[in-house]
């Protein structure tokens, strides 16, 4: 976990500013010193002006994770900082935030592990076959049609059981 280079918080933003070609720097700010270093760089030339296209205002729900859960009250920055959300309806709430998260850390966004001893084998193959489908697609969209012929051979195995 990083800290804020500017004082000793825990840094929740990670801003990569692009220098040139194959230069760049890296800031790791807490919430508050970003807001500033936004502000102090809103004039320094073309490269700092792509970074402040929007006033500071408009940025802070987006940049800062300022939206609220309206049932537990818990910021996506709080949730960034304790690794923990405050109920069931976050995961809703902050769909667009988590989907990307989930996807780096396991792969996927869906549950593709075990399944409970009593789940019904009917919904278990239906899952399994939207899975495969997934992957034929991605196979496709790659142009990996090995791997999509082994991928179909599986789904009409699965699909005359």
């Amino acid at each position: 976990m990083h800290k804020c280079e500017r004082c000793s918080s825990p840094a929740t933003v990670h801003i990569t500013e692009i220098l040139g070609e194959g230069k760049f720097e890296e800031h790791h700010l807490c919430e508050g010193c970003a807001q500033k270093y936004f502000q102090d760089t809103q004039g320094k030339g073309a490269g700092s002006k792509a970074l402040t296209a929007e006033p500071v205002s408009e940025l802070d729900e987006a940049l800062f994770g300022q939206q609220e859960c309206p049932d537990c009250g818990i910021k996506f920055v709080d949730f960034r900082n304790n690794h923990r959300l405050g109920c069931s309806r976050d995961y809703d709430v902050f769909r667009a935030e988590l989907m990307p998260l989930l996807e780096n850390i396991h792969g996927e966004t869906r549950h593709c592990g075990k399944t409970p001893r009593n789940f019904p084998k009917n919904k278990q193959a239906e899952a399994e076959m939207t899975q495969l489908r997934q992957r034929l697609k991605r196979a496709v969209d790659r142009e990996d049609y090995e791997e999509a012929a082994r991928l179909r051979d599986q789904l009409k195995t699965l699909e005359e059981a």
